[in-house]
C-alpha cells in the first residue's frame, strides 16, 4: 500500500510537470533558486534572449525616435528625437536601481518588493531565471536585459501624444514616477508568478500548497488574464496615459484650423520599418525560450502586421480615395500593438483576422472620435495604441480557443496552480480579459492624471505660447535639425 501511494505520487508529480512545460504565460518568469539539483543555463536560450532584447532596443532606439521624428514639424524634431533617447537612458537606470525589483520579486499581489534587490543586489554571473520549462533556465541578468527594454519603449510612446508643446524636464520627472507608480506595478501584476519548478514543487505537498504558491503571482496573472508580450502592461498602458496628458496639457497652438503635416513621411516609414523588425524581439522573445511556442508568436507577428497594413489601405481607399504611405505604416503599428497580447496564444489565421479587423478599429478612432471630439492626442497615440491594445486584448481571450487555431490555454482561475490545454472557457476568459483591461485603465488613467496635474502645478508642464511659435528644438534644446 505504502509503495503504490508513493508510485502515484511520483506520476502525479510528473504530470504536473509535464503540464507547466506548456509555455503559457509570457514573460512572467521568477528569479528564485532552482529545487532542482541538476539544473543549468541553456545556451540556446540564453542566445535567442540576448539578440532579442538588441531587437526590442532597437525599437526604441532608432525605431520609435525615427517614427515620432518625422510625423512632428521640422522645428520639434529634435525635440522629440531628444525625449525618447532620454527616456531609454533614464529607465535603464532606474530599472536596474529599483525598477527591477519592484516588478520581478515577491511582494504583493500588486506591486513586489523595491528593496529585495535594490541595486540589482544579490544578482551576479551565477543567478538563474526560470524559464517555463521545469529545470531551464537563463542567467538572470538576461532576463533583466531582456525586461529592461519593455520599461524603456514603454513611456517613450506616450510622448507622442504631447508632442511639440511639452517642457522637457517637467516630463523626464513624469516619466521616472510614472514607471515608478504605474508601470512596474503593472508589470508584476501581469508577468509576475513564482515558476514552474516552484508550482511543481508545491504541488507535491497538495492543493493547499499548489494554492499558497499560486496566491504568490501577480494580481492579474493569478486571476488569469493572459498578456504575452505587453497589450495591457506597455500600449493600453501608455495609450491612456497619453490621452490624458494630451487633454490636461490642452491643444497645439492653431489646432486643429492650422495645418500641421508630417515633415518627413520618408523617415516614419524607416522608423517604422525598424518598429516591424525589431518587435519580434518584443514578442517571439516573450516566450524567453527559443521553441515552437516562438516560433508561434514569429509567424502571429509576421501575417497579424501584414494584414493590419493591408486592411488600412482598403479603408483609406474606400473613405477618402487614395491610400497613403502615412495609412500603411499606421496600419503596420496597429497589427503590431493588436498582435502582442496574443501573439504565443492566437493561431497564425486567428492573427490574420485580427490584423483586418484592428486597422479599420484604430482608423475610426484617429479619424472620426479624435475629430468629434478635438483632443490633440499629436502623434494618434491613443487611437492606435491604446484602441490596438484593447482590441488585441479582447480578443486574445478569443483567439486562444483551440477550435480557432489557438493553443487552448484553459481557465486559470479555475484550476490554480495548472496551465493546461482543455475544456476552454472562452466566456470566461473573455472576462479576465476584460478585467485586465479595465484595471490598466483606471490605475493608468487616473495615476496619470494625478501625476501630471501636481507636476504641473509645481514645475509647469506647457511651454510657452512664444516657444511653441519658435519651435522647442531651439527654445528647448539650442540647435536644429538643418541648417541652411
Amino acid at each position: 500500500m505504502k509503495l503504490s501511494t508513493k508510485i502515484l505520487a511520483g506520476l502525479g508529480a510528473i504530470g504536473v510537470a509535464a503540464t507547466l512545460s506548456h509555455p503559457a504565460f509570457a514573460q512572467a518568469a521568477a528569479a528564485a533558486p532552482s529545487p532542482i539539483p541538476e539544473a543549468t543555463i541553456d545556451k540556446g536560450d540564453t542566445a535567442w534572449m540576448l539578440v532579442a532584447s538588441l531587437l526590442v532596443l532597437m525599437m526604441s532606439v532608432p525605431g520609435l525616435a525615427l517614427f515620432y521624428g518625422g510625423l512632428v514639424r521640422t522645428k520639434n524634431m529634435l525635440s522629440i528625437l531628444t525625449q525618447v533617447l532620454m527616456i531609454v537612458c533614464m529607465a535603464s537606470v532606474i530599472w536596474v536601481t529599483w525598477g527591477y525589483s519592484e516588478a520581478f520579486t515577491e511582494g504583493n499581489a500588486f506591486v513586489g518588493n523595491p528593496l529585495t534587490k535594490l541595486f540589482l543586489q544579490g544578482v551576479d554571473a551565477n543567478s538563474k531565471a526560470a524559464t517555463f520549462s521545469n529545470g531551464v533556465y537563463l542567467p538572470e541578468y538576461v532576463f533583466i536585459v531582456f525586461q529592461m527594454t519593455f520599461a524603456c519603449i514603454t513611456p517613450a510612446l506616450f510622448v507622442g501624444s504631447v508632442a511639440e508643446r511639452v517642457k522637457f524636464s517637467p516630463l523626464m520627472l513624469f516619466t521616472a514616477l510614472w514607471l515608478t507608480l504605474i508601470y512596474f506595478p503593472m508589470a508584476h501584476m501581469v508577468w509576475y508568478w513564482d515558476g514552474p519548478d516552484a508550482i511543481a514543487t508545491a504541488a507535491l505537498a497538495g492543493e493547499a500548497a499548489l494554492k499558497t504558491a499560486n496566491d504568490h503571482s501577480g494580481y492579474l496573472f493569478g486571476i488569469g488574464a493572459l498578456d504575452f508580450a505587453g497589450g495591457t502592461v506597455v500600449h493600453i498602458n501608455a495609450g491612456i496615459a497619453g490621452l490624458v496628458m494630451c487633454l490636461l496639457l490642452g491643444k497645439r497652438s492653431g489646432y486643429p484650423k492650422e495645418p500641421m503635416p508630417p515633415h518627413s513621411l520618408t523617415m516614419t516609414m524607416i522608423g517604422a520599418s525598424l518598429l516591424w523588425v525589431g518587435w519580434f524581439g518584443f514578442n517571439a522573445g516573450s516566450n524567453l525560450e527559443s521553441n515552437g511556442v516562438t516560433a508561434v508568436a514569429f509567424i502571429n507577428t509576421f501575417v497579424a502586421t501584414a494584414a493590419a497594413g493591408l486592411s488600412w489601405l482598403l479603408v483609406e481607399q474606400v473613405v477618402r480615395g487614395k491610400p497613403s504611405l502615412l495609412g500603411a505604416a499606421s496600419g503596420v503599428v496597429a497589427g503590431l500593438v493588436a498582435v502582442t497580447p496574443a501573439a504565443g496564444f492566437a493561431g497564425p489565421m486567428g492573427s490574420v483576422v485580427l490584423g483586418l479587423i484592428v486597422s479599420p478599429i484604430c482608423f475610426f478612432f484617429v479619424s472620426v472620435v479624435k475629430s468629434k471630439f478635438k483632443y490633440d492626442d499629436s502623434l494618434d497615440v491613443f487611437g492606435v495604441h491604446c484602441i490596438g491594445g484593447i482590441t488585441g486584448a479582447i480578443a486574445t481571450g478569443i483567439l486562444d480557443a483551440p477550435y480557432l487555431g489557438g493553443q487552448g490555454i484553459a481557465d486559470y482561475a479555475a484550476k490554480p496552480g495548472t496551465m493546461q490545454a482543455g475544456a476552454y472557457d472562452m466566456l470566461a476568459q473573455v472576462g479576465h480579459q476584460a478585467w485586465g483591461v479595465g484595471l490598466t485603465l483606471l490605475l493608468s488613467g487616473i495615476g496619470s492624471a494625478v501625476l501630471f496635474i501636481i507636476i504641473d502645478k509645481t514645475w509647469g508642464m506647457r511651454v510657452t505660447e512664444e516657444v511653441e511659435q519658435e519651435g522647442l528644438d531651439i527654445a528647448e534644446h539650442g540647435e536644429r535639425a538643418y541648417h541652411y
